[in-house]
């Protein structure tokens, strides 16, 4: 394939192309890792391809949780960064945000609050809970969660910090690609708020996905070949090694899987069978959405077990999203694979994380989006100097 169809096939693939003249460009001694962290040093954050404007929104600090739902929901998006509406008119960037929201973080959020309430013998509680409980026999148990009084007068500002809660951390559209994938990996931020200074606006989200799609769009060029033909064996994947991988077994709560998550702050972890050592599926943190809405799950969301919610989840989208990959079961690879490979996988089927496993299907390890990136450049010494200061 010549450069000129490269071009023409997406914005994705024009950015490969001007990795590409870099990449050509440089001096030969320097070693392939050095050429890959000088030419995404060179290219700014402005030429990423631009998320559509109906999902570069954000969500006033004072919007009550249903409020804030309904608008992530509106614009089918997981996260928003959170307006501080009580900034004054001239208030920097940094004063102007207080962090950003996930939907997931909401909806474990209001679950958690919900089993306190269920602890309580007050007469508030009482009521919360009951509402919830007749939920499950008439309509959706989020519904009734958000619809009740409490959660209506409770604001985002209000959780703020609580679980998926990140820190209002955004871009220049001037600085570089290099800064962006260093902070989407090797700093463990999910997704990245470009603001263009001199308009005074958000003008794009960078998310760990988007930058594995662009990846996938330059599968062919010189320099992606000559680091994506490598195997995760050779760049040291899979980084969580068995013995330290959270998983939960078929037979337990649910609830446990979705805890685990929230205490260890993990997005995804893998159902293993009764021997410990073979995945059957994936739980994922957004997967929390049916335990609160999909009816045949939330009735019974407090004993449902992982495998059963794995199959009820299967079940529910068989029939509401027959597309899903979560129908195709727990998605795997092996050591031998190359980068390239994962990365196909990985964004043809619009998933964070895959299974590495290694003979008779035992559990090796998992790969993240974040890994991958982590892959792509190293950080200099002393690279961000004082960049963090402002958000502390």
């Amino acid at each position: 394939m010549n450069k000129m169809e490269r071009t023409l096939s997406s914005p994705e693939a024009e950015i490969g192309i001007k990795v590409e003249d870099l990449w050509q460009g440089l001096e030969p001694q320097l070693t392939p890792s050095e050429k890959l962290n000088s030419c995404f040093k060179e290219l700014e954050v402005s030429s990423f391809p631009s998320t559509p404007l109906s999902q570069v929104i954000d969500i006033p600090s004072d919007s009550s949780l249903r409020e804030a739902i309904e608008i992530l929901s509106k614009h089918k998006i997981l996260s928003a960064p959170v307006r501080d509406v009580a900034a004054p008119d001239d208030a920097s960037w940094m004063e102007r945000y207080i962090g950003v929201v996930e939907f997931a973080g909401v909806a474990m959020w209001l679950l958690h609050q919900f089993e306190l309430s269920a602890k309580r013998k007050d007469g508030t509680t009482s009521r919360i809970t009951d509402s919830c409980e007749r939920a499950s026999l008439t309509g959706s148990f989020f519904e009734a969660l958000t619809s009740s009084e409490f959660y209506k007068n409770t604001t985002v500002r209000d959780i703020s910090g609580s679980f998926r809660w990140a820190p209002f951390l955004a871009l220049q559209t001037s600085d570089s690609f290099l800064t962006m994938l260093l902070l989407l990996s090797k700093h463990s931020i999910r997704s990245l708020p470009v603001v263009d200074f001199g308009e005074g606006k958000l003008v794009n989200i960078i998310t760990q996905s988007a930058v594995v799609h662009m990846l996938a769009e330059c599968v062919g060029l010189d320099w992606f070949d000559s680091w994506g033909n490598k195997s995760l064996a050779e760049v040291d994947l899979p980084c969580v090694k068995p013995d330290n991988l959270v998983k939960v077994q078929e037979d337990e709560p649910v609830l446990k899987a979705f805890e685990l998550m929230q205490k260890i702050q993990i997005g995804g972890l893998p159902v293993v069978d009764a021997t410990g050592n073979r995945a059957i599926g994936n739980i994922s943190i957004r997967d929390v959405q049916y335990l609160l809405n999909a009816p045949d799950i939330y009735k019974d969301y407090r004993t449902i077990t992982a495998k059963d919610f794995l199959m009820a989840v299967r079940s529910y989208l068989a029939k509401q999203k027959p597309d899903s990959p979560l129908l195709k079961g727990v998605i795997t690879c092996n050591k031998d694979d190359t980068l390239k490979d994962v990365i196909l996988k990985l964004d043809s089927m619009n998933i964070h994380r895959i299974y590495v496993t290694g003979e008779k299907d035992i559990l090796e390890g998992v790969v993240t989006l974040r890994d991958i990136i982590s892959k792509l450049v190293y950080e200099p010494a002393n690279y961000f100097g004082d960049f963090f200061d402002i958000y502390m």
